[in-house]
């Protein structure tokens, strides 16, 4: 299956603390963007990154697109649980260092049943 050999291990998508605090200027306040869902969210700068931004040709963002659209025909078709994100944007992606598109926070995101394609809401979701 083409989708299984996509998916890389979870080790891949971890990072250590002492990564996560010197990415974060330790936490620092001014690298404080907000609050979620799970607590506070932080603005982080990796030290292999910071030039990799330049890379993105054509090719790479094409891999990116078509990552995002085979994330979210997962999400919406072929996973258990039906899943609409609900506030999709290029922040609430993320990238590892071969450029494969991870989705991202999830906060806003309606959990659908079995046969259930449709829903009514009076919340307004995303900012």
């Amino acid at each position: 299956n083409d989708l299984l050999d996509d998916i890389q291990s979870i080790d891949s998508l971890l990072l250590d603390l002492s990564t996560l605090r010197a990415a974060t200027n330790d936490f620092g306040e001014g690298n404080m963007l907000g609050k979620g869902g799970f607590g506070m969210v932080h603005k982080g700068v990796l030290p292999d990154d910071s030039e990799k931004h330049k890379d993105l040709d054509l090719g790479r963002r094409f891999k990116i697109i078509s990552g995002v659209a085979r994330g979210l025909q997962y999400l919406h078709e072929d996973s258990q649980l039906k899943i609409v994100h609900r506030d999709l944007k290029a922040s609430n992606i993320l990238l590892d260092l071969d450029y494969n598109p991870k989705i991202s926070d999830f906060g806003l995101a309606k959990v659908f049943g079995g046969d259930q394609s449709e829903d009514v809401t009076r919340h307004i979701a995303g900012t």
